[in-house]
C-alpha cells in the first residue's frame, strides 16, 4: 500500500510541469478572448460608455419605479463629454480595457483549473465545501461588479461629471481617467465582496469568533467607512453607497462566523465525548 502512494505522489518538477500547462491553458484562452473582445469595439464601448448616458437604465428603472407608486420624478438631464488628450491614448485604453474584460469573463475557468490543480492535496472534508467556497467567491465578485456598473460607479459619474465651481469651468472628462476609474471602483467592489469568505476562513482556522464581531460593530463601520472612502472617488455620496452594501456585507459575515463557530464546537465535543 505504501508503495502504491508514493507511485502516485507527484514530484515537485511533475507539478510544476502541471502547473505550466494550466497557465498556458489559462493564458492561451485568455488571449483568445482578449481578441475577440478587441474586435467587438462597438459592443465593447457601447457598454462600457452607457453608464455616462442621460438615458442609462439605471435612471429609467428608478423613474418607473417612482411612476408605479403614483408619484413623478425625473432625472435632471447632463451631458458628460469625453476626450482624448494623446495620440496613443485610445488605442491603449482599447487594448487594457480587453485584457481586464476577458480576464473578467475567463475568471470561472480559471478557477475550475486552480481548483482541478490543488483538488489532488485536499482532504475528503476539505473538497466537500472546496467547490462550494469558489462558486461563492465568483458569485459575490460578479455582484460586486453588477452593483459598482449599476449603481455606484453612473452615479459618481452623474455627481462628480457634472460639479462645477462656477459655469464657466466646463468639464471634458479624458477618456483615459474614465476607462481608469470605471476599473479600479469596479475591482475594489468585487474585492471588497468577498468580505464573507475572509471571515469564512478566519472562522475556520479559529481565528475568528461571532461574538468578537459583534462587540466591534461600531469599530467595524468605522473602518468599513474609512475604506469606502479610499476605494471611490472623493465625494461622500459615493462613499455612503459603498459603506452600506460593506456593512450589510459585515452582518451576512457575523451570521457566517457564527455557523462555523457552532459546527467547530459540535465537532470538539464530539471527539471529546
Amino acid at each position: 500500500m505504501e508503495n502504491d502512494q508514493n507511485d502516485n505522489l507527484m514530484t515537485f518538477g511533475e507539478h510544476l510541469e502541471v502547473f505550466r500547462k494550466m497557465l498556458f491553458r489559462v493564458i492561451g484562452i485568455t488571449v483568445c478572448l482578449a481578441v475577440i473582445i478587441f474586435c467587438a469595439k462597438d459592443v465593447t464601448f457601447r457598454l462600457l460608455l452607457s453608464p455616462s448616458d442621460n438615458h442609462f437604465i439605471t435612471y429609467r428603472l428608478i423613474e418607473e419605479c417612482f411612476a408605479r407608486l403614483g408619484m413623478v420624478f425625473h432625472f435632471d438631464s447632463y451631458s458628460i463629454q469625453l476626450i482624448n488628450t494623446e495620440l496613443t491614448s485610445q488605442f491603449m485604453v482599447h487594448m487594457s480595457t480587453s485584457v481586464y474584460l476577458a480576464l473578467l469573463l475567463v475568471s470561472p475557468y480559471i478557477m475550475i483549473e486552480l481548483y482541478r490543480y490543488i483538488a489532488p492535496a485536499l482532504y475528503e472534508n476539505e473538497r466537500r465545501y472546496s467547490v462550494s467556497v469558489a462558486i461563492a467567491i465568483y458569485l459575490l465578485f460578479i455582484l460586486g461588479v453588477l452593483m459598482s456598473y449599476f449603481i455606484l460607479f453612473p452615479f459618481s459619474l452623474r455627481f462628480l461629471g457634472t460639479y462645477q465651481v462656477a459655469t464657466s469651468v466646463v468639464n471634458q472628462i479624458n477618456l483615459d481617467s474614465y476607462i481608469s476609474t470605471f476599473v479600479t471602483l469596479t475591482l475594489m467592489m468585487g474585492l471588497g465582496f468577498q468580505l464573507p469568505i475572509l471571515s469564512f476562513f478566519l472562522a475556520k482556522m479559529g481565528i475568528l469568533e461571532a461574538s468578537f464581531m459583534k462587540q466591534y460593530r461600531r469599530h467595524a463601520f468605522v473602518l468599513l467607512g474609512i475604506v469606502a472612502a479610499v476605494i471611490t472617488p472623493p465625494d461622500l455620496f459615493t462613499c455612503f453607497m459603498v459603506m452600506m452594501p460593506m456593512y450589510g456585507l459585515y452582518e451576512l459575515s457575523i451570521l457566517i462566523v457564527g455557523r462555523v463557530n457552532q459546527t467547530s464546537c459540535s465537532a470538539s465535543e464530539t471527539i471529546h465525548t
